[in-house]
């Protein structure tokens, strides 16, 4: 009985082992309308967005922009009930800065004060979880384009106690999701059958595109962790997205449980106005060309036209 016990736990150990590993991250919380301020609409997509997460069992995390809680009038209380839905389906929340502003084209001190101000609500709501709020991701991915502004705000991010939410994964999914709202608000069926499809394809193709990078930059296929934005679209999305990365011997982790892996402290080193994937700043900060980068999938163009 013993040497079966110990084969099925060795077994187990091989099959986790060997599994690749994957958090899905949902920036601009509560959600990206795209122009339909009604209701019913928005809190449809965090409904959803938190149903097919769950039933994947896939524990997310969303990037709060604040200035979407607050009106003229004060709190708003309609995205903060959305929030808080987020929050009670045991899914996490992190800091995306209040207004979203471009560290690119601010000084360093009204970056920081935009910073603090987008936490106020969110610690509210994860305090009455017994959490903290402990991550923060760049908006536009730019942490700063030189050494002086990127050490200044890792330095600040420390001291109130956050850890950076990088990206290996990045996508123009917003652009997808641009192209379905206007299809949707045609009831055009077939052409929102059809972008969601070619998205799955383009993000299945994006992900063996960073897995090739990875394992030239580590011998390894690194955890991965994947932006997306807290859209109609992506709702519509979470199903397919899921059984792909399945059958490409995903598992679904948290944020936490993706930044162990060591890949993660790996030193940037060059700096610029890119708003780029982790893995593309390791390459360039390891003196990567251009032949490193080729064959990157793209957008299709009917995407970018039905975005524009």
């Amino acid at each position: 009985m013993k040497t079966a016990v110990s084969i099925i736990v060795l077994l187990t150990s091989v099959i986790t082992f060997g599994q690749n590993k994957i958090c899905f991250t949902y920036d601009d919380m509560p959600v990206v309308s795209y122009g339909i301020d009604d209701t019913t609409h928005q809190e449809e997509i965090i409904d959803k967005l938190i149903t097919s997460l769950e039933k994947n069992n896939i524990p997310a995390i969303g990037f709060v922009n604040e200035k979407k809680v607050w009106n003229e009038t004060g709190i708003n209380s309609f995205q903060v009930k959305l929030l808080n839905k987020w929050a009670d389906s045991g899914l996490e929340l992190g800091n995306h800065t209040y207004s979203h502003p471009d560290y690119n084209n601010v000084t360093f001190a009204d970056y920081s004060i935009d910073l603090l101000k987008g936490e106020t609500i969110t610690k509210q709501i994860l305090y009455k979880k017994e959490k903290v709020l402990k991550y923060f991701r760049h908006p536009f991915l730019h942490v700063g384009n030189t050494k002086e502004k990127v050490d200044s705000l890792e330095v600040f991010l420390a001291v109130h106690k956050y850890k950076t939410a990088p990206v290996t994964i990045d996508n123009d999914d917003y652009l997808f999701a641009l192209a379905y709202k206007r299809a949707y608000v045609k009831n055009d069926l077939t052409m929102m059958a059809q972008i969601k499809n070619d998205f799955i394809n383009y993000i299945k193709e994006k992900i063996k595109y960073y897995e090739k990078q990875s394992n030239a930059l580590f011998g390894r296929n690194i955890n991965h962790i994947l932006l997306l934005h807290a859209s109609l679209f992506n709702s519509d999305c979470v199903d397919a997205l899921a059984d792909m990365l399945i059958k490409r011997n995903y598992s679904f982790v948290s944020i936490d449980e993706a930044l162990m892996d060591e890949a993660y402290k790996t030193p940037v080193t060059k700096f610029g106005n890119w708003g780029i994937s982790w893995i593309d700043r390791w390459a360039l900060s390891q003196g990567k060309k251009g032949e490193f980068f080729k064959d990157e999938p793209v957008t299709p163009e009917y995407i970018k036209k039905l975005a524009e």
